[in-house]
């Protein structure tokens, strides 16, 4: 039997004929092509059990078998715990003994495993062998415990984040040698911001003081005041990692920094670097996928809101818009509902700048206006690549607003965002764009204004008293007054911040009707088309926001800052 096309333990296999030749060469080929080690591959499709694979092994390479039992996760020293190198080899380090690094594997024949510990460790290697479902478990649970351990990490615990900072211009601009505890501090604060959810990050100096802030639930709070003579260092270390010139320090400059913090999570984040009187200003926008939910349930909409925003998602073309100041959830919205659209039937196309959430099905343009890629160059050739659905990250000019309602207009779906106040302002920025008013009474189906308010902490949370004449200034009817309504207000305990916790939607979502049209069609003005939208039974954005204080989501505190 000749086996001249597998080796190693494939080879070992089908001269021993445990499994035909043949065989192995497809499972070997399909192996590599699923990127798993053969081991794996074998035992997740019931070529051999595990067992039997590791007595194979133990008989014919003379390798001492492990008992799982002797597998203690605990024990292995956190140095040795390199996440590359255990995914890579799929192999666990599990104890030192007499200057000898003992490797846990499943494939003794994999020398390659035992030559990466040993280079990266300076250490002379051993294999133990493992069943393949204990060494896959063991592994499994040691990365995952490593990912949790993040709620726990302090800054003073980081020496390294993975981020791709491969550029020798740090080492020439200020030595990387005198830079270490730099790099450690800035991948510390980067860290304690993901741990707190911070949305944005601040890095700003001043004549006699620098000051790091971050933004939690829409709050910025002060975090750290390190010396001001850092300034320079904290600019050149950050620049570097977002890949920007730290030589221009007159000019803006925008870049992205991606850091994985862990083998299953990684973040992205958006850097804008702005000269002051004192050096840059630093601030960085955390776009973290994994934070967002995209549950409509979830968001903050009422029954009625949520069952407009539905219907309007039902048709099969229309414009969708939906406004609010920057940082008031619109994205989260948008990706809501393209996250209902998603089905494998649909063409849907997105144009973002930047693309804060991936969605696998989803065709996503980073928009980059350098290159001459605009929004309203991205629409026009979404329009020739057959699409159902199209996402337009924001309408910013006429140009983009009239190919987008042209979409509309021709059997797409189309949705996208505006910087309005309120709804029905939307109708009249559009107006004073240029765009003609029958062309967007045919045209736009929906919009939804919205804000985020701080979601008061359920486990500090107390009862608030206001006179009945409070509540009516603040916008109460006399009929809730008369009922009884019961608020609260922020506290503040060691699981929130400040008596808040997360945050959550407010929203004024206005369907486009006969009536609507016709004040848009005799150039009326946002405030008779609020009117008449009220009338026809929309929350205004403080009607949304009492309801959610009577709720006891949120205190009426945060309704009067927020609408």
């Amino acid at each position: 039997m000749t086996t001249h096309n597998i080796s190693g333990l494939a080879s070992s296999l089908a001269t021993r004929g445990l499994l035909p030749f043949d065989k192995l060469q497809q499972i070997t080929t399909s192996a590599a092509n699923e990127k798993k080690s053969l081991v794996s591959y074998l035992v997740e499709n019931n070529f051999i059990s595990s067992l039997e694979l590791a007595q194979f092994c133990e008989a014919e390479y003379g390798i001492p078998l492990l008992d799982s039992d002797t597998l203690e996760l605990d024990s292995i020293p956190d140095k040795f715990i390199n996440q590359k190198l255990i995914e890579k080899h799929h192999a666990l380090p599990v104890y030192v003994q007499s200057k000898t690094l003992y490797i846990a594997m499943s494939d003794p024949t994999n020398v390659g495993a035992l030559e990466d510990f040993g280079f990266s460790f300076s250490m002379h290697t051993e294999a133990l062998l493992v069943e393949e479902v204990f060494l896959k478990e063991a592994i499994d649970t040691l990365l995952e415990n490593d990912e949790d351990s993040l709620d726990d990490m302090d800054m003073g615990d980081i020496d390294d984040i993975e981020v791709d900072d491969s550029d020798s211009r740090l080492d020439e601009a200020q030595g990387v040698d005198d830079d270490a505890p730099i790099v450690k501090y800035i991948n510390g604060i980067l860290i304690d911001a993901v741990r707190k959810g911070a949305s944005d990050l601040h890095f700003e100096p001043y004549e006699k003081k620098y000051r790091i802030r971050f933004r939690i639930d829409g709050i910025l709070k002060e975090i750290a005041t390190p010396p001001v003579n850092l300034a320079n260092r904290f600019s050149a270390r950050l620049k570097v990692m977002s890949k920007l010139d730290i030589a221009e320090r007159r000019l803006p400059q925008d870049g992205r920094i991606k850091l994985k913090i862990s083998s299953k999570r990684s973040i992205d984040l958006r850097v804008s670097t702005l000269p002051t009187m004192w050096g840059e200003k630093i601030v960085m926008r955390i776009l973290d996928s994994s934070a967002a939910a995209l549950d409509i349930d979830k968001l903050g909409y009422s029954d009625e809101q949520k069952a407009k925003y539905l219907a309007a998602l039902d048709k099969p073309q229309g414009m969708i818009l939906i406004t609010g100041p920057t940082g008031s959830g619109k994205t989260v919205s948008l990706y809501t509902g393209l996250n209902i659209l998603n089905t494998v039937e649909r063409n849907i196309s997105t144009a973002e700048d930047p693309v804060e959430i991936n969605l696998a099905g989803i065709n996503q343009v980073q928009i980059n206006i350098k290159a001459g890629l605009t929004f309203a160059s991205a629409l026009r050739s979404f329009l020739r690549q057959d699409p159902d659905i199209v996402m337009v990250g924001e309408i910013r000019d006429l140009e983009t607003a009239e190919i987008g309602i042209k979409a509309a207009q021709t059997g797409h779906l189309v949705l996208s965002t505006l910087h309005t106040n309120s709804a029905s302002e939307t109708l009249t920025r559009l107006l004073n764009m240029g765009v003609p008013a029958f062309n967007i009474a045919s045209s736009v189906s929906l919009i939804i204004a919205q804000r985020l308010a701080r979601r008061l902490c359920p486990e500090c949370k107390e009862v608030d008293s206001y006179t009945d004449l409070e509540l009516k200034t603040i916008g109460f009817n006399a009929g809730d007054i008369q009922k009884g309504i019961t608020l609260y207000k922020p506290v503040g305990c060691s699981k929130c911040s400040d008596g808040y916790k997360g945050r959550v939607g407010i929203y004024e979502v206005m369907m486009m009707s006969d009536n609507i049209g016709h004040i848009i069609l005799n150039e009326g003005n946002a405030m008779q088309i609020a009117q008449v939208a009220e009338a026809e039974g929309m929350y205004t954005l403080r009607q949304s926001a009492l309801h959610q204080a009577i709720a006891g989501i949120t205190s009426l505190k945060e309704v009067t800052r927020v609408t």
